[in-house]
């Protein structure tokens, strides 16, 4: 049986973080691949709102509020409230967070090589590829596809 959509993305994206998790894993970090998105934006710049970094780190708000609460709890990101009437939170690096970038830029400079040899085997790059259904998804949304295909065609005659 041909597996669905859904089905290959999640068997890719196990496939390709479980390597991930494992590379930090045996780099002695204890460091989950969901945050990298919200490191990279903090190592770039020293502090950003959630919506900064969801719209930065390219996730949902939803997502960025969840692993900013997670990394938080593990002791990698500080929130203190920000903007005119302390009603934003404003996220930037612990100590602790600061402490570990370079060792997890080095993990991820080893995972930006692996990525290119993986695209190098490919028929056609799977970052071209995902970047390409992004870019058509963001057009016209998966949603509105399936609302589309459960309707029923006319009769031809």
């Amino acid at each position: 049986m041909k597996q669905g959509l859904g089905t290959q993305l999640r068997h890719l994206i196990e496939l390709l973080d479980g390597a991930v998790l494992q590379a930090y894993m045996d780099a002695g970090l204890d460091y989950r691949p969901r945050y990298t998105p919200v490191m990279r934006v903090l190592a770039q710049q020293e502090s950003a709102t959630i919506g900064q970094l969801a719209a930065l780190a390219g996730i949902t708000q939803p997502a960025a509020t969840q692993t900013v609460a997670l990394m938080k709890k593990e002791g990698l990101l500080l929130v203190v409230a920000g903007g005119g009437d302390g009603r934003q939170r404003v996220v930037r690096l612990s100590p602790q967070g600061e402490q570990l970038l370079p060792r997890l830029q080095a993990c991820w400079q080893a995972t930006k090589r692996a990525a290119d040899s993986l695209d190098a085997e490919l028929a056609f790059p799977l970052s071209a590829c995902l970047a390409q259904a992004i870019a058509v998804l963001e057009q016209r949304p998966f949603g509105e596809r399936i609302a589309q295909a459960g309707k029923p065609t006319p009769p031809t005659t």
